[in-house]
């Protein structure tokens, strides 16, 4: 409840007027995309939804349009084995009271997104890390996450892309994790919200036809479409058919309690769905150009560098570890206005990391990088 160190300095900052440049910024309504502006607003203008039929799955219309995001993958995956849900935070929670008693644990990555531990403490779960590990690119640490394992834990938390590291989970540690969570009994979580945006290009596999071991995955329009503010996403089950049976019908009965999804954006979610081959095209446009940047300016120091990444809307950099990176953050808003995330945000284990968004207009982004070298290279020539 008490806010920390930077998010005081950064209230101040704005709250004085002053300039700021923010690479943090990943709302992309607020990114200066292009959006069909008529084509959203028009979809939920649908008269049929002045009559309220409710569903525990969601409207078959709706899910049926999922179904078809995946297949448009190459992904088969039943509108049956679909819940819809207001956002991928209440799919956890959906997830969550699905495997757990209060007390129950579930292995998150770390680093990653910090929003987990909310989840968890929300719905009386117990938190417990598994180390990523980085070696010229990111991989499980298959040991740390067998040796956090207990006779509590319920699941294991993957997302894939990593939030903030962009990497994805390779075939052979699909292949691990199902091995190790069909014989333990545990499911796996997959959260895919950045699934698409590979720098590459290419189209990664999706956990959400994984047959292996019980596996709930999350996604939704908020990334896939750049409409968070419509607030749909959804949970698809897969894995063993006894097993998916009962976790259906489970979970039928909270969604039964809740009906959360309204009716027009349901009404509305194959158009939505439609509006994300443009969207995505202009966020893959713009993150490799920012990422070409930054290594063209990363080229010219070597103060700073940056960690591998395949995916998603975010760079890791190395900097110099002259003070926390809560400190180094801060003190980068106060003295030159840019504002950027500390490692520890995201549970990186070691100091000298800083977290940027690639959504950030090409101009400030150029701006802002140039920013954040200048002061790392002074602090070094200083130390």
């Amino acid at each position: 409840m008490t806010p920390n160190q930077l998010s005081e300095a950064l209230a101040a900052h704005r709250a004085a007027g002053k300039p700021l440049i923010d690479l943090t910024v990943s709302n992309p309504t607020k990114c200066g995309f292009e959006y069909d502006s008529s084509a959203i607003l028009d979809a939920l203008r649908n008269p049929a939804a002045l009559a309220y039929e409710p569903n525990p799955r969601g409207l078959e219309s709706a899910r049926r349009a999922v179904a078809g995001y995946y297949a448009d993958r190459e992904e088969t995956v039943s509108a049956e084995d679909i819940f819809l849900t207001t956002s991928t935070s209440e799919a956890y929670s959906y997830v969550f009271r699905t495997l757990c008693d209060p007390g129950d644990e579930l292995l998150i990555p770390s680093p990653s997104y910090p929003l987990f531990d909310f989840l968890a403490d929300i719905q009386d779960v117990s938190p417990v890390r598994y180390q990523l590990l980085y070696d010229h690119g990111w991989q499980i640490d298959f040991h740390a996450l067998e040796q956090a394992m207990t006779p509590r834990t319920r699941g294991v938390i993957v997302v894939h892309p990593n939030n903030p590291t962009g990497h994805f989970t390779r075939q052979t540690e699909i292949a691990k994790l199902n091995s190790i969570c069909s014989t333990r009994d545990l499911a796996i979580i997959a959260d895919e919200v950045f699934l698409d945006f590979a720098l590459d290009g290419s189209r990664v596999a999706s956990f959400a036809a994984n047959r292996g071991a019980p596996t709930f995955t999350l996604s939704g329009l908020s990334k896939i479409s750049g409409l968070p503010q419509m607030k749909a996403a959804w949970l698809v089950v897969s894995g063993p058919q006894e097993w998916k049976g009962e976790a259906l019908t489970r979970l039928e009965v909270i969604a039964d309690t809740y009906l959360s999804v309204n009716t027009p954006v349901q009404l509305a979610t194959t158009k939505f769905l439609e509006q994300r081959h443009a969207f995505q095209k202009q966020v893959m446009s713009r993150a490799r150009r920012n990422l070409a940047e930054l290594d063209r300016q990363l080229a010219g120091q070597k103060a700073v560098s940056r960690l591998e990444v395949e995916g998603g809307w975010c760079a890791v950099l190395r900097v110099p570890a002259t003070r926390s990176d809560e400190d180094l953050a801060t003190e980068l808003l106060t003295t030159h206005g840019v504002s950027v995330h500390p490692g520890h945000f995201y549970d990186f284990s070691s100091e000298g990391v800083i977290v940027v968004s690639l959504l950030v207009p090409e101009m400030q982004f150029d701006r802002g990088i140039s920013e954040v070298l200048a002061f790392c290279g002074s602090a070094t020539t200083l130390v």
